[in-house]
């Protein structure tokens, strides 16, 4: 349920600066379309400051340059995006979990419990695991043999968290992804594939989340190696060897290949593929749809992507580009 903050007290626990009433009452966010006397709402484009003047929102966070657009309470602040994000964590806080471990759950002796966790029904926790104080394991999920999850984490349920896994301290695994699964590594015999034993590991560090339904392979022989801060959408594909440099966020749907190489602080868009053996230097952004097939050794925005065109404009488009020399 989420929580009630006037606009004053809202101030003194995040900044920013209050225009107007200190006393509004605070109980949501909304967007500045669907917000009501209650609301709080952030405005950071100014093609919608329309938008902004016919909100009905009780509160609407601005910076400096749109504060002539609003004539109602606002809080200016430079980011008004990233400060929406943090009054959107204060009024809806994740729920509390009472602290135990489920009738249900099948958990090995071997393992290596903290304090203060949850461990939902009909989890399975392998020989050799380690599980940090403050972690939570929600239904359904498996943990393989030797692995460690890290303090503070939240497993989603139906999360496979294959053998010799490493999660770092305050990560977020959601629902159904599959963490050191086997790479995709055949050899091939005469007319036949060999599968090649993945004996490499994955290793999370702290603060990272993972979409639902992603999956990151486990390296060949090396360990596929995600970085602290990292941030991958639903439905992502991570393969052997890989490795993410930190804080780089990579969209819904993208498909990285083997032993490809991100620098940090990189953005990738929804759908994008990037070839394997591939090394993608530090601040970098990728649009959506691109595929990449060269190293990037130079920070900026790189698009691999055709324009947008009906069906015929898009064919003559094509044959005047293959015309090109």
């Amino acid at each position: 349920m989420a929580h009630t903050i006037t606009s004053g007290d809202l101030v003194k626990k995040l900044g920013g600066e209050l225009i107007g009433d200190s006393n509004i009452l605070i109980n949501s966010v909304a967007s500045l379309e669907s917000a009501h006397k209650n609301s709080i709402s952030f405005f950071n484009n100014p093609r919608y400051s329309d938008l902004l003047r016919t909100t009905k929102a009780a509160v609407v966070i601005v910076n400096r340059e749109s504060l002539s657009f609003r004539s109602g309470v606002s809080i200016v602040i430079d980011n008004p995006y990233l400060y929406f994000a943090k009054v959107s964590q204060l009024l809806n806080p994740s729920k509390s979990l009472k602290k135990e471990v489920h009738k249900s759950a099948i958990i090995h002796p071997s393992c290596k419990l903290g304090l203060d966790i949850y461990i939902g029904p009909n989890v399975v926790i392998d020989e050799n695991v380690s599980i940090d104080d403050g972690v939570v394991i929600h239904a359904g999920s498996m943990i393989e043999a030797d692995s460690v999850i890290g303090k503070a984490s939240v497993i989603h349920p139906h999360v496979v968290i294959k053998a010799n896994t490493v999660i770092g301290k305050n990560c977020t695994l959601y629902a159904g992804c599959v963490i050191g699964s086997d790479g995709f590594g055949y050899a091939k015999d005469d007319n036949k594939w060999l599968a090649i034993p993945q004996t490499g590991r994955v290793i999370l560090g702290d603060n990272v989340d993972i979409g639902s339904n992603s999956t990151i392979d486990r390296g060949t022989l090396d360990d596929t190696i995600i970085s602290s801060g990292v941030k991958i959408d639903n439905l992502v594909q991570i393969g052997h060897n890989c490795m993410i440099g930190e804080n780089t966020i990579i969209a819904g749907c993208v498909g990285i290949a083997g032993s490809a190489k991100i620098g940090k602080n990189c953005a990738i868009g929804g759908a994008a593929m990037i070839l394997g053996h591939l090394s993608i230097t530090d601040n970098v952004t990728i649009s959506p749809g691109s595929m990449i097939t060269r190293s990037i050794k130079t920070s900026g925005t790189y698009t691999a992507l055709m324009p947008f065109q009906d069906h015929e404009a898009w064919l003559k488009t094509a044959a005047k580009i293959r015309r090109l020399k």
